[in-house]
């Protein structure tokens, strides 16, 4: 019975652009989009323009093989996937799978930089990154709550998969080479809660993005991997989650039990990939539906904020144990970049803006609207509640209340529906809207372009 690695790895070189269905290209598109979205606006923040510096210094008199995002720059293959995971990173416009993990920011700088040095087509770009995106979810999938718990941070840890597979797919590389590299990903996989919880910023998805790349050229020059690297007794799942059996210390869903199967059944039938959901807004994830589900609601109902007496939001219970219920860092008290905060905004501005961040301190100011009501929202955590989908209720002061449950599905958009809401984002990228309109337009048809790596040169700043 061939190992789990061996299977994903065969499934891998077999998969044709014509194997994916329309909507895992259109999603594949999407992620795109948003990951060099992220990237301009993400290119002037501290951690980006140090990790520029930093990998300028390192590789002084070394190669010019790849193209850093926006700036244009020239670095090595794992100099500027590195700078170009910490920009996307930077721009806070991510996707998200599971709340914990956000694959474009280890996944696209990968595939960006096999295609530029392979002169890889947009379709096979396409392909590359919807199998980076489906076997690195699949690997988390039930793993994520657990693996945060032991103070790996989930992201990295996974993402390191990811990106292997994108870049080794996009390169054409054999099973038996993509076998070795995830083998050698199993060795190189890293993250840690610690260093965020007190104070420091840990290296993530671009460590992760760089070690992809170290794995990849080790199995193409013959490091052997081993068989059972991810499900042995001493394998990847053992180290990460504690056993290789499936038994887990925390779940979404307060199950404690999967199963190691689940990761490769129905490979290419079934894409996970498709539950890879967007995070418009600069904040983390559980709390972006508190925008849409309470201004949806108002609409609804014609509320307005002099109606509200206050509002009760019954969410999963993980997403008041961020990152994890092992080592909790938010208080539940309400504040601004708390779940309290943007159900405020949904009722007061029924949106939330694009370009504002509140961890980094800039955007329009807050209403005094939505700083009073934030202190008459409730969060009622549940076991078995849907993630990202909270139950909103609002209490009217005429005695009346009103109810909406989300899907969890709220920020699950086609290319068009992301295209629409990230419009708002154009005065806040640094290159000319027409740029950035033919970007979006090269995303929406890179299945026609036979360079993927236009996709580069479309986010450098102009002369």
């Amino acid at each position: 019975m061939a190992s789990m690695s061996r299977t994903i790895s065969a499934w891998v070189e077999g998969l044709t652009f014509e194997d994916l269905p329309p909507e895992v290209v259109d999603r594949a598109k999407g992620v795109t989009l948003q990951a060099l979205s992220s990237a301009l606006i993400g290119h002037k923040m501290p951690e980006a323009q140090q990790a520029l510096a930093m990998m300028q210094e390192e590789e002084a008199g070394g190669g010019g093989a790849a193209t850093c995002l926006v700036s244009g720059a020239r670095l090595t293959k794992a100099g500027a996937a590195l700078v170009n995971a910490e920009t996307i990173f930077a721009g806070g416009k991510w996707d998200t799978f599971r709340m914990l993990t956000h694959p474009g920011c280890a996944i696209l700088p990968a595939a960006l930089v096999a295609a530029e040095t392979t002169g890889a087509s947009g379709k096979e770009f396409l392909t590359g990154v919807a199998a980076g995106y489906e076997i690195m979810e699949r690997m988390a999938s039930d793993f994520i709550p657990t693996v945060m718990s032991r103070g790996f941070h989930s992201g990295p840890v996974f993402g390191i998969f990811g990106a292997a597979v994108a870049a080794a797919k996009i390169m054409k590389l054999d099973a038996n080479i993509i076998h070795g590299a995830i083998a050698q990903c199993v060795n190189l996989a890293s993250g840690n809660l610690e260093g965020i919880r007190s104070g420091g910023r840990a290296l993530r998805e671009g460590g992760a993005v760089r070690n992809a790349l170290l794995a990849i050229a080790m199995s193409k020059h013959g490091a052997p991997g081993g068989e059972t690297i991810l499900e042995g007794e001493a394998g990847f799942y053992h180290s990460y989650t504690g056993n290789n059996l499936g038994i887990l210390r925390y779940s979404f869903t307060a199950d404690n039990k999967t199963s190691l199967d689940k990761i490769t059944a129905n490979l290419g039938r079934e894409w996970m990939f498709l539950e890879t959901l967007y995070r418009i807004y600069s904040t983390p994830g559980f709390n972006i539906a508190h925008v849409d589900v309470t201004a949806s609601l108002c609409e609804e109902h014609d509320i307005v904020y002099e109606d509200v007496d206050r509002i009760e939001s019954v969410v999963n219970w993980l997403e008041t144990e961020y990152p994890s219920p092992a080592f909790p860092s938010r208080s539940r008290d309400p504040r601004p970049d708390s779940p309290h905060y943007y159900a405020a905004w949904g009722v007061v501005r029924r949106s939330f803006p694009l370009l504002k961040c509140v961890e980094r301190k800039f955007g329009e100011e807050d209403p005094a609207e939505v700083l009073d009501l934030m202190h008459r929202v409730t969060i009622v955590p549940s076991h078995r509640h849907t993630l990202f989908g909270p139950q909103v209720t609002i209490h009217l002061k005429d005695g009346r209340s009103v109810t909406k449950a989300a899907t969890g599905r709220e920020f699950i958009f086609d290319f068009d529906g992301l295209v629409n809401r990230m419009r708002e984002i154009t005065p806040g990228v640094p290159i000319p809207a027409e740029q950035y309109e033919e970007l979006v337009s090269t995303c929406a048809h890179l299945d026609d372009l036979d360079m993927a790596d236009k996709l580069l040169e479309l986010t450098v700043l102009p002369a």
